[in-house]
């Protein structure tokens, strides 16, 4: 028997910080005071779930993150029966303890769940607002102050893992991308420590390996791993093994494709 999820709850009186790019934050705001479920896209590192923190925090609300991955199932979510001293007992998931107790429930890279997770999560993305479950009966009104929303990177999405057309239509969409150059340094340099001037570099080399995906590189540079990167050297990590930790070797396996992307770092960075 697989062990229960646990969701992790962010404190409300915590408010991690976010830079909007746009008006995302008033967006989302609009979005769970008129009860609307919430879908974010946008690549690896660019701040979803970040967001989503801060959101929280802003809106004084507790939040259920669950990352999701292949094995998970809708009883996962849901909850199920777990032996406890020779009894029997129902334990909810993090989707059933969401909607019971109100907050943000977050379910990280959806299409990365199994099928049957949509079919639970379409009843709360109606009018309807209800989670029935089938194990023990119950069919869970959800308060006002809970919001449902989930996340994904449209770069992954196959034939075999795609969110269809009527789960998509189920959510508002917000679109997330990497910040414009100064705001990214900003950010970067607050996160790592690192100064702005020293940052910079780093930031217009992750531009550069951003207009590689697609060609050598499936993913570009996210903007946690110039974090990563600029926190080494913030360390003390000198500049160039620092570049390779953390923004070269997590990209590729491929050596002819490190030495490509060593001689745009030799470029970029003196």
């Amino acid at each position: 028997m697989k062990p229960a999820l646990h969701a992790v709850t962010t404190p409300a009186s915590e408010l991690p910080a976010y830079v909007a790019s746009g008006h995302e934050c008033a967006l989302f705001e609009h979005a769970w005071r008129h009860r609307l479920p919430v879908l974010l896209k946008g690549p690896t590192g660019c701040g979803k779930t970040r967001f989503v923190a801060h959101m929280a925090g802003r809106l004084r609300l507790p939040l259920h993150t669950v990352a999701c991955h292949d094995d998970l199932t809708a009883a996962d979510l849901t909850g199920r029966y777990l032996l406890r001293g020779g009894d029997t007992v129902w334990t909810d998931g993090p989707l059933t303890r969401s909607v019971r107790e109100g907050g943000i429930c977050y379910l990280d890279e959806v299409v990365e769940a199994r099928k049957d997770v949509t079919v639970v999560l379409h009843p709360l993305t109606d009018d309807r607002r209800i989670l029935p479950l089938e194990r023990t009966g119950e069919e869970l009104a959800a308060p006002a102050s809970f919001m449902l929303v989930v996340s994904y990177n449209p770069g992954y999405q196959t034939l075999l893992k795609a969110l269809k057309p009527s789960t998509r239509q189920r959510f508002i969409a917000i679109e997330f991308g990497f910040l414009p150059p100064e705001q990214e340094v900003a950010v970067v340099a607050a996160e790592s420590g690192l100064t702005p001037e020293r940052v910079r570099p780093l930031v217009q080399l992750a531009g550069r390996l951003r207009a590689l995906k697609g060609h050598d590189l499936e993913e570009g540079v996210s903007t946690r791993l110039v974090v990563y990167c600029a926190t080494l050297i913030a360390a003390g990590v000198p500049t160039a093994e620092a570049v390779l930790a953390g923004m070269i070797e997590p990209l590729t396996d491929d050596a002819d494709v490190k030495a490509a992307l060593l001689d745009v770092t030799r470029a970029v960075i003196s």
